[in-house]
């Protein structure tokens, strides 16, 4: 039924909810977060009154079973996704989950189809996805500027862990230390995985490439220990797409440079663009563009209609791009048509590759795509 205001419960308080989530629902006047869950007593009083949130649950069922929350916020850490965005979509919640809503693909289209069958709307953290600059890119694609495209070369790379001593975080499996796990292609390279199937805009047909553990022992963030941790810190991938296109993904958090270090190139017929989204020299954003009789690249002013209301690219960027992704959200939801980009579905797309890759890695050989599609 169409209606003017959201109701939005945020189940997890920590950094990631207090930097983009909250501060980005608060700043639509469209949208009022009318509670808030987390197991860790401290972080919930702590964003509570951060945020001027009154009711404040241990329990995030709570918020799932309240008949007059429209929107579930699933900002916990990864091993609850997919449990919580579960019992939201069975309860008739729109659901926002971060990356990944699981590991496996086959869950994430079961996830999907809960919802379509529900006729509710869901959405992933790409964050990327809403940056102005990519949404500049992507309208620039839409009108012709490369002509037909060619190559795309995709980066997600930082150095947030490249030092040993900085506490490693969400770990995925690490019950065989002779096994590399996937770590960095899931959590960092899911971004520019799903920027690179929006922009080549063709079926992806067959992926190739490899993982590697450079820094082999950290301190572990829940144990305080250094342990021997053997996951993937930095990967490279080829994909080959319908119509000869082709791409490259490179994903690592030890390669020296600013977080979040999004770069997207797309190359094609008539010319080329550049997005690149780093906080470096007081701005978090940039595009450049070129054509095919005037090569050099020169950067593009992004124009304001893709920015939230007062917004500039000397934000930060974890509040200035969160914020279109929840605008985003809020327009699809009041909205009722049937928009809903970077949704559950765009998930299971993102997470398949993922899993293709990881076969890619273990198999040491090219794998077709798409994948099998039962479990």
């Amino acid at each position: 039924m169409p209606q003017d205001k959201l109701r939005v419960g945020v189940v997890g308080a920590g950094r990631w909810a207090t930097r983009s989530h909250i501060p980005g629902w608060q700043r639509d006047p469209r949208v009022e977060v009318v509670a808030l869950a987390d197991t860790d007593a401290d972080a919930l009083a702590s964003a509570g009154a951060e945020f001027g949130i009154e009711r404040l649950e241990s329990d995030y069922r709570k918020l799932v079973e309240d008949p007059d929350i429209d929107v579930i916020d699933v900002v916990t850490g990864d091993k609850m996704h997919f449990e919580v965005s579960w019992a939201a979509l069975e309860a008739g919640k729109h659901v926002l989950c971060e990356k990944p809503v699981h590991s496996d693909y086959h869950q994430v289209i079961a996830a999907a189809d809960l919802a379509e069958s529900k006729g509710l709307k869901t959405k992933l953290g790409f964050t990327f996805r809403y940056a102005p600059a990519t949404m500049y890119a992507a309208e620039l694609l839409s009108q012709g500027f490369i002509g037909e495209p060619y190559m795309l070369n995709a980066f997600e790379q930082n150095s947030q862990w490249l030092d040993p001593q900085t506490p490693l975080r969400q770990l995925r499996d690490t019950s065989d230390p002779d096994v590399i796990q996937v770590a960095s292609i899931e959590g960092y390279g899911a971004p520019v995985i799903d920027i690179m199937h929006w922009w080549m805009d063709a079926p992806l047909q067959s992926v190739v490439g490899t993982m590697r553990n450079f820094v082999p022992n950290r301190i572990v963030r829940e144990t305080g220990e250094m342990t021997r941790v053997n996951i993937d810190d930095g990967d490279m991938w080829i994909a080959e797409f319908g119509h000869g296109r082709l791409a490259s993904v490179q994903s690592s958090f030890v390669t020296v440079g600013n977080y979040p270090g999004i770069e997207v190139r797309i190359y094609g017929s008539e010319g080329a663009i550049i997005v690149r989204l780093v906080e470096e020299f007081g701005i978090c954003q940039t595009i450049k563009v070129a054509k095919k009789d005037s090569v050099e690249f020169v950067e593009l002013d992004i124009p304001q209609r893709f920015f939230p209301a007062g917004g500039s690219s000397t934000e930060p960027w974890p509040f200035l791009f969160y914020s279109n992704v929840l605008r985003d959200f809020t327009d699809e939801i009041l909205g009722g048509g049937p928009t809903n980009q970077g949704d559950f579905r765009q998930g299971a797309l993102v997470q398949q590759t993922i899993n293709a890759f990881e076969r890619a890695h273990r198999t040491r050989a090219w794998v077709d795509f798409p994948l099998e599609t039962s479990g």
